[in-house]
């Protein structure tokens, strides 16, 4: 009887996600074919920025021009699937039934907006409500912020309607193309890799190195120069004008002092692998003011495998952990996507016996990044894919209960942080 049930169940579930499936490829479908998309771009001429209806005449076009017709494909589908069911496992063809109904409800819906329902309206399109954003783009269901983006960042991409699973699976969850990054550490074997990817995807690039001389790299046989904008650990504050301007900040910087365990190696440890990077992040937060900025700002730190694994280096190990379980702890609250980079052994000036180049790695981060991977690992060690998602969840239970967040108390001044950076450098 429970093998029935859960059976039923199954069917059930797997008619909705069927819907919203064939609902994501008709959308995406939309922007490739022209005479669909002729019918589609009404439902892109509605919406101001802020997500107000530019009007209600055109508002209710847009439903009948694109949702109605979309609502009946997959109503025609669903039906399709029942049919499917029906010929496979006929003892259940009647719960995929509620994937029907759960299309009627687009149906319905879409013509009570069409007819100028201002209930309808409010109530059933609730991604497109106006108003302040209150969280940055949703990891597994499409919310407002993920939604604008498909809107004025890239039509080409954010496709997903409800479940953002089409997208991952698309690699149109994440759109690199226009947006200015900026990387630390560019100088390095990864922080190279990084800017050149980047570049290849449309990105517009920001090199953040501790060297003076600008960062040239060789594409398709051409010298590119790529703007360099020179910084020193302890002085992150100067890059505050380059933040405000930056849609995603990579944080890559870091150092190992390898076996060594003096006072000194501990400071300069635990000041550029940990405190340097928070001071970054903290500084790239306070960037994220308006609904653009929630929507578009991202902030990826390395904090590599050391998080779960030794590096046979302990102090390095000791700050990347930390910076990772600062990271854990604050994007509990943060105002953007904050993604971590869990990565193996590459070859680099910091690991010169690395196993994998700096390009593969590069490569991996940014395809898992545009699947909206928010825990990119890339190692050649099986055990970090099951350690560290296990010991993520428990650190997020953990800091989550047994922590507070207090918008008060968390506005830091200038000068107290200005203080709280000295006694660090102290």
């Amino acid at each position: 009887m429970l093998s029935f049930y859960l059976t039923a169940t199954a069917w059930g579930l797997g008619s909705i996600l069927f819907a919203e499936l064939v609902r994501d490829i008709y959308h995406m479908v939309s922007h490739r074919w022209s005479w669909l998309y002729r019918q589609h771009v009404w439902h892109h001429r509605v919406f101001r920025r802020d997500y107000s209806v530019i009007s209600d005449t055109v508002y209710r076009q847009s439903q009948w021009r694109n949702d109605l017709p979309e609502s009946l494909v997959m109503l025609l589908f669903g039906f399709f699937g029942w049919w499917i069911c029906f010929q496979l496992a006929p003892d259940f063809h009647w719960a995929t039934v509620i994937g029907i109904l759960y299309t009627l409800v687009f149906l319905f819906s879409c013509i009570a907006r069409g007819i100028g329902s201002q209930w309808a309206a409010e109530t059933t399109d609730l991604t497109h409500a106006p108003g302040v954003f209150t969280e940055s783009p949703s990891r597994w269901f499409v919310n407002r912020t993920y939604h604008w983006r498909h809107h004025f960042d890239n039509d080409n991409a954010y496709y997903c309607g409800t479940f953002t699973f089409f997208d991952k699976l698309m690699g149109t969850a994440l759109s690199l193309k226009g947006k200015k990054i900026a990387v630390t550490g560019a100088s390095g074997t990864l922080g190279r890799s990084l800017l050149l990817q980047l570049h290849s995807r449309g990105a517009k690039v920001i090199a953040l190195s501790s060297k003076s001389e600008p960062i040239t790299l060789k594409i398709n046989g051409n010298d590119v120069n790529f703007k360099t904008v020179n910084w020193q650990v302890g002085q992150e504050t100067e890059l505050k004008e380059v933040l405000d301007k930056i849609d995603i900040l990579i944080l890559n910087h870091g150092i190992n002092v390898y076996g060594e365990r003096t006072p000194e190696a501990i400071a300069k440890s635990y000041e550029i692998n940990v405190f340097s990077s928070w001071r970054l992040m903290e500084l790239f937060f306070d960037t994220v003011r308006t609904n653009k900025d929630m929507a578009l700002k991202e902030v990826w730190v390395n904090t590599s495998e050391a998080e779960v694994n030794p590096a046979f280096s302990p102090l390095y190990e000791l700050s990347k952990r930390t910076l990772g379980d600062l990271v854990t702890l604050r994007r509990l609250d943060a105002p953007c996507v904050v993604r971590k980079l869990i990565l193996g052994p590459f070859k680099s000036n910091l690991n010169p016996v690395g196993v994998m180049s700096g390009d593969w790695v590069a490569k991996q981060i940014i395809a898992l990044a545009k699947r909206d991977f928010r825990n990119i690992i890339v190692t050649i060690n099986p055990l970090t894919y099951l350690l560290f998602p296990i010991k993520e969840f428990c650190s997020s239970v953990y800091f989550r209960f047994f922590s507070k967040y207090n918008n008060l108390s968390s506005s830091v001044n200038k000068s107290e942080l200005s203080e709280l950076n000295i006694k660090v450098k102290g």
